[in-house]
């Protein structure tokens, strides 16, 4: 049994791997200038050049991989929220993560708007951590209730989003138009600077997710148990949350308010591959990837030749999707 189940998980993760790297090569492919596959393949190992190879290496390469990486990082720091507070509502903009990285980022563009990008990311994630902090402090209540944290996390995103529109009408008017599309979440025009910029975080952060992966198994058993099994709880949450913040901070920081992709991801991926975070973590990533993708590809093509940000679509999604987790909600086992 425990060996069907293994190369039942292995096939689901070779599944998405392969699904998504179809998706990236249609995306690719496809857009105001179509490309054929077979040219896409020949730019991509070095055997073409011209118009497409302008198209595909310069705009729309760096933007799949952003994609697919900011994906990864926001469906993974759900991932990582909702197995340390064991509320299967957790995610990244829901309490207060990505709102806290927002109001940062969008301080530090329109206040040091002549300094570097790669400090953006810094700057968010710090924010996020502090809008963890205040979520915390404000929940605490002889021990932190997950719908306390819910709830608060829910006002501080509104208070933190009427201080993000404050620090956007009070900025230089020539960032205005620029912040503002940031802020509704899209990877429109990302460079390869902001590929470079992105990475780094998603290739220590998701990895060293990883360590700590059974542990989130075994304390979704309860506290107790946890306990009982030799679990360090609290050095876990920490590094956790910790992780989770730094991973929804970066992402915010280069693409803005992606919503409820950390969310929607872990809750498909449980249903995939059961509760064990050594196949949840990379399940996520993966559909998190797949969903960005499409929300991005949905956003260039159905309304051609205007660019749709990408948050668009995964908010006009997501929300519904919350609303019936909300109603239909059974404790996370």
């Amino acid at each position: 049994m425990t060996n069907l189940r293994s190369r039942r998980s292995a096939l689901i993760i070779i599944s998405l791997l392969l699904g998504m790297i179809v998706l990236a090569m249609f995306c690719l492919s496809v857009g105001s200038v179509n490309i054929p596959i077979r040219e896409v393949f020949r730019t991509l190992t070095g055997q073409t050049g011209g118009s497409s190879e302008l198209i595909l290496l310069k705009f729309r390469l760096p933007r799949i991989l952003a994609a697919i990486l900011i994906g990864a990082a926001l469906a993974v720091s759900g991932a990582l929220l909702q197995g340390v507070i064991r509320n299967p509502l957790a995610s990244p903009d829901i309490l207060g993560v990505t709102g806290g990285a927002s109001a940062a980022a969008v301080a530090f563009l329109t206040l040091f708007s002549g300094y570097s990008v790669h400090w953006v990311p810094v700057v968010a994630v710090i924010g996020a951590l502090l809008a963890v902090l205040i979520n915390y402090t404000l929940a605490w209540k002889r021990g932190v209730s997950t719908y306390r944290l819910v709830l608060i996390g829910l006002g501080l995103s509104t208070a933190l989003g009427a201080l993000t529109m404050f620090l956007l009408i009070s900025g230089p008017a020539y960032l205005a138009a620029q912040v503002l599309n940031w802020m509704t979440g899209s990877i429109y025009g990302i460079s390869w600077k902001y590929v470079q910029v992105i990475s780094p975080w998603i290739i220590v952060f998701i990895p060293l997710s990883f360590v700590y992966a059974k542990e989130l198994t075994i304390q979704s058993l309860g506290d107790p148990m946890a306990t009982g099994l030799g679990s360090r709880l609290q050095i876990t949450r920490i590094m956790v949350l910790l992780y989770s913040v730094a991973l929804a901070g970066a992402a915010v920081g280069v693409a803005g308010m992606i919503s409820f992709l950390g969310l929607m991801a872990p809750h498909i991926a449980r249903r995939l591959v059961g509760n064990s975070y050594s196949l949840v973590i990379p399940v996520s990533a993966l559909i998190g990837a797949i969903l960005l993708l499409l929300a991005d590809l949905a956003g260039r093509m159905l309304f051609m030749p205007l660019d749709i940000p990408a948050g668009v679509f995964t908010a006009g999604i997501g929300a519904p999707f919350f609303l019936y987790l909300l109603f239909k909600r059974k404790p996370m086992h």
